[in-house]
């Protein structure tokens, strides 16, 4: 009974010491509060205009400047913080719990089943991530929901070859098969040996598919399939911003750095997730 208990604290002393992943944490940690605590760090309405203060500068009242409406442009970013790792994370929760399921029947029971899945998966990993994310959020409507939906469709087919491959593994374990022999029920075992097991890689790459998820939204939102005016979101700022990149650079300089340091932040989390449970460090 000691050994299992001694992993989890093994991986957990690697990721602290792994100070590229304590970097991203804070990062990620950093705009989460932003998100959530928006009302409380700022005073303004992310919506309200004021053609009194059209593209100010960065000032004491207005830490980011405003933009061509006159709406503060920090305040906009802390809203748009929420649409976007919103965005990032149910887009993934989407494609986990409906990838993995169909990754695990199709490792653990081969034959027709892996076959059919197999084909299919390997049909939508031919289109790019992101052009299979347009084209949904086109069919579905633009909005954050549907561009949510669409992003979580299209990472779909990555973690059904990723939970495959890893039940193609676990299920020549020695364990497994025992379960095997003295007639547990299929799902038994996928749900106490199979699933468990699978759990760390499939961890990982959630929080790396997040950050791309983050850059679809944007992408979306950008093409005005995402998130619509007047609700703040980083990938419309930068569309607006776009028109005034000489007149007002703040107004796509601080979504575009807020972008890049979430991005950053979860591939240096997933990296450091990716070390320390890694099984052959144990």
């Amino acid at each position: 009974m000691g050994t299992p208990r001694r992993a989890p604290s093994r991986a957990l002393r690697k990721f602290l010491r792994n100070r590229a992943a304590i970097v991203g944490g804070v990062i990620v940690l950093f705009f989460a509060l932003l998100a959530i605590f928006a009302p409380l760090v700022t005073s303004f309405d992310p919506a309200a205009t004021s053609f009194r203060a059209i593209r100010k500068a960065p000032s004491a009242l207005n830490w980011l400047g405003t933009d061509e409406l006159g709406r503060d442009v920090f305040t906009r970013l802390a809203y748009g913080a929420r649409a976007s790792l919103m965005a990032g994370v149910v887009s993934v929760a989407i494609a986990v719990v409906v990838g993995v399921p169909f990754g695990l029947l199709a490792g653990y029971f081969g034959g027709w089943i892996d076959a059919a899945i197999s084909r299919v998966t390997e049909a939508l990993l031919a289109i790019p991530f992101l052009i299979l994310a347009i084209a949904l959020a086109a069919f579905l409507g633009p909005s954050l929901q549907n561009a949510m939906i669409a992003i979580g469709l299209s990472a779909v087919p990555v973690f059904i070859r990723l939970a495959r491959a890893q039940t193609l593994t676990v299920s020549a374990e020695d364990y497994v098969e025992g379960a095997r022999a003295i007639g547990l029920p299929h799902r038994w075992i996928l749900a106490r040996y199979i699933f468990p097991n699978t759990l760390p890689p499939i961890i990982v790459q959630a929080t790396l598919t997040i950050a791309a998820a983050i850059i679809a939204e944007a992408s979306l939102s950008f093409l005005g399939l995402g998130q619509q005016p007047p609700n703040p979101s980083w990938g419309s700022m930068l569309n607006t911003a776009k028109n005034f990149m000489s007149q007002a650079p703040w107004m796509s300089v601080f979504p575009g750095a807020a972008i890049f340091l979430v991005v950053l932040g979860f591939n240096l989390l997933g990296d450091g997730l990716r070390d320390a449970l890694d099984p052959r460090e144990h």
